[in-house]
């Protein structure tokens, strides 16, 4: 069924407030599930509403949780998420940030007690859109084991970064530390479908290409085919976000790819900057197009986030395809 992005956000924030989630958590959720929708990025998209209403009615998500500051000094803050849906929590966090950088220069904010927080580059827009540069992170359940390992440490923890131009789209980049995202075995594995061999373990540590064993074993950290740099990146990324700011270690959360399971407590952190404050606004806005200018010489190249965006604009004119099951269900 084809449906305008309003529709689909109201529809979406519907089914998710019959799960039990308030209002303003049901729509920003919504909100994002849709925009990643747009941008052509399903595993993140609204195949997530059925495990977001499951968490909810299950009690593995809070739907009443409001996002409150935990802790505040100077340029650094932590949201607790309050057990709920991310969604709330990590826009809370992004507005503190951005609020403090532009006293200050720089911004970190952290989300503790969270929940899946979606495709994590567009939690950082809004910095993009007030000529912030930003940095996004985030934790999840243990998905890859560290170097040289067989069992399941780390989530996939995503790395995001928006860079804002001169009349022009920001360069938006977002990446997983795995091999590929979770989402995409997830995708797989419903459909009946193999993966490629080099993406995930069994849950022996064996290298599998049957989707299903690849969830309910590990997946491979980016380059550990002949690299422990992607899992030395995951590590990293799974301090900022546990232990600095005191969120769960992506091993002590259950897989969101299961009904039943705890209250995950994972982490997200952001990092905003004034460029105002450092190479001075006009500078940094100069010295950027410098760079793309001297990327796009080669051909082929494409600027990060450029696909998204021109997904986003086309489905923003024509609407998204929804299918007709998951609307029944929803509506239920």
């Amino acid at each position: 069924m084809k449906m305008s992005l309003a529709d689909a956000r109201a529809l979406v924030s519907g089914a998710l407030q019959r799960a039990g989630a308030s209002v303003a958590m049901a729509d920003s959720t919504a909100r994002a599930l849709v925009l990643a929708e747009s941008q052509g990025l399903g595993s993140h998209g609204l195949s997530r509403v059925a495990q977001y209403t499951t968490h909810l009615r299950n009690g593995r998500a809070d739907g009443t949780a409001v996002p409150g500051i935990r802790h505040s000094k100077g340029a650094a803050v932590v949201v607790d998420a309050g057990e709920g849906l991310a969604f709330p929590a990590c826009e809370r966090a992004v507005a503190e940030a951005m609020a403090r950088a532009s006293e200050l220069g720089v911004a970190f904010a952290g989300v503790v007690r969270s929940h899946h927080c979606g495709v994590v580059v567009d939690h950082l827009r809004p910095a993009a859109e007030a000529g912030f540069v930003a940095l996004g992170f985030a934790n999840s359940p243990a998905a890859m084991p560290a170097a040289a390992g067989k069992h399941a440490i780390f989530g996939t923890d995503p790395v995001a970064a928006v860079f804002p131009r001169r009349g022009a789209d920001p360069l938006m980049i977002d990446l997983s530390l795995s091999e590929v995202a979770r989402g995409k075995v997830m995708v797989a594995a419903k459909a009946g479908q193999p993966i490629p061999l080099g993406w995930a373990l069994d849950a022996e540590g064996r290298p599998t290409t049957d989707a299903q064993a690849a969830l309910s074993g590990s997946m491979l950290p980016l380059g550990a085919a002949s690299s422990p740099k992607g899992a030395m990146l995951a590590l990293i990324v799974e301090l900022l976000v546990t232990a600095v700011i005191g969120a769960h270690f992506g091993y002590e959360a259950s897989s969101f790819f299961v009904d039943e399971g705890n209250r995950p407590g994972i982490g997200q952190a952001f990092i905003v900057i004034d460029p105002g404050a450092l190479a001075g606004r006009e500078r940094y806005l100069d010295r950027i197009e410098v760079l793309i200018t001297e990327m796009l010489r080669d051909e082929g190249v494409r600027l990060p986030g450029a696909r998204r965006e021109a997904l986003r604009r086309k489905a923003e004119a024509e609407g998204i395809e929804v299918p007709d099951a998951w609307v029944a269900q929803w509506r239920a």
